[in-house]
């Protein structure tokens, strides 16, 4: 018990000094600053280490934000990437008791506060110096951050009152708008280094581009129907994320080696998944290009009318049945085991199954997963992978 007690004393010893410059909105005035990811995450405090009971904003607006550990973990192997960065700030608030804002210096001091009175007044340890009001997923993922120093720009309002913390929060959350994936895909076209990402978008806009492609102009590419687009066309996002499984088992690390002069290894993952991973490392772009391209145009002869069809009812080129062709992909590549298949080959599969175009309708395969699912695994039953 005597060490627990020397244990609790220091945190009330220490303070965090920050350089700071103090602003005023007509919320009134607010400092902004950066601290050092380690003292961040010593000084505050959100769902993971609160106790039960009393949750600030959380129970004022009548909500719970506990820690998604994919999102976190997410976050934490985006920090170790060479070009990390957080540029929005975090939202910390502190006690007015707990801070000291010194002018002539532009300096504000966070400081724990110990109470002569705990049923009246509670401490203050460094340890909850500072409540987050929106940030905590980011902290977090810094956990078991290890390289140099990571700053993080914070806002930190002082002495506001638990009303202002919830119109924070949802002001912030509110006003966000989710960036569309197929322009995140789209914006990999300005990267100077190679990706997997930026081999993904580059095939999607060759064969979006090409006439004689089965996908002329039918890769939506920032996620919204273009004026040259046929009805039905699918997203860039959609093309992307069917085709990456099959260059990288984590696209995120394979870029960061890209970006840091290095060339991934091929045997980083199991190779009867990662299908096209040697093209990537290869960089035998235009061989990968042909195998997509031979496949789908396969697809399109063998079932003509349902590939070109216009009719919402007709799925086949619709992204449930990309989706479903794009799974079947990898079992008919490795059936076939040839390094590049020609159409002929994919031709001969497709012959052997009994579908008629009229076949891939939205009666037999619902919108969405479980029609995916359920074009897939017929497609599998079809036994149509045989010598």
């Amino acid at each position: 018990m005597r060490q627990l007690n020397i244990v609790d004393e220091a945190l009330f010893e220490r303070e965090l000094v920050i350089n700071c410059i103090k602003i005023t909105q007509p919320i009134g005035e607010f400092y902004i600053g950066s601290i050092k990811s380690k003292a961040l995450k010593e000084i505050t405090f959100s769902d993971v280490r609160r106790m039960e009971g009393e949750r600030g904003f959380e129970s004022y607006l009548g909500i719970q934000r506990p820690l998604l550990p994919g999102r976190v973990k997410e976050i934490s192997a985006y920090t170790k990437t060479i070009d990390a960065c957080f540029p929005t700030a975090v939202l910390l608030s502190v006690k007015g008791k707990c801070a000291e804002f010194n002018a002539e210096n532009n300096t504000l001091a966070l400081k724990p506060f110990r109470s002569s009175d705990e049923e009246l007044e509670a401490s203050v340890p460094f340890t909850q110096l500072a409540n987050v009001i929106d940030g905590q997923h980011r902290i977090a993922g810094l956990h078991d951050y290890e390289g140099e120093d990571f700053e993080i720009n914070v806002s930190i309002f002082v002495d506001i009152d638990v009303s202002t913390e919830a119109y924070l929060f949802s002001t912030v959350n509110l006003a966000q708008t989710k960036v569309n994936k197929s322009l995140v895909y789209d914006l990999f076209e300005l990267a100077t280094k190679r990706s997997p990402q930026k081999l993904c978008h580059e095939i999607a806009v060759t064969l979006d581009k090409e006439q004689d492609s089965p996908f002329f102009n039918r890769i939506k590419r920032l996620g919204s129907a273009q004026a040259h687009n046929l009805p039905g066309s699918i997203t860039q996002a959609a093309f992307v994320q069917a085709l990456i499984k099959y260059l990288s088992s984590n696209p995120m690390r394979d870029r960061d080696l890209y970006l840091r002069g290095k060339t991934p290894i091929l045997h980083d993952g199991d190779l009867n998944k990662l299908i096209f991973r040697e093209f990537m490392i290869k960089e035998n772009d235009y061989e990968l290009i042909d195998i997509l391209w031979d496949y789908f145009s396969a697809v399109r002869e063998r079932w003509p009318v349902a590939w070109n069809s216009q009719d919402k009812g007709i799925i086949l080129s619709k992204t449930n049945g990309f989706m479903a062709l794009m799974r079947y992909l990898k079992d008919a590549y490795l059936f076939l085991r040839k390094e590049k298949p020609s159409q002929l080959d994919f031709s001969e599969i497709f012959q052997r199954m009994d579908f008629q175009d009229e076949y891939f309708n939205t009666e037999n395969f619902k919108p969405g997963t479980s029609g995916e699912s359920a074009l897939y695994r017929n497609l599998l039953e079809s036994n149509a992978l045989r010598d």
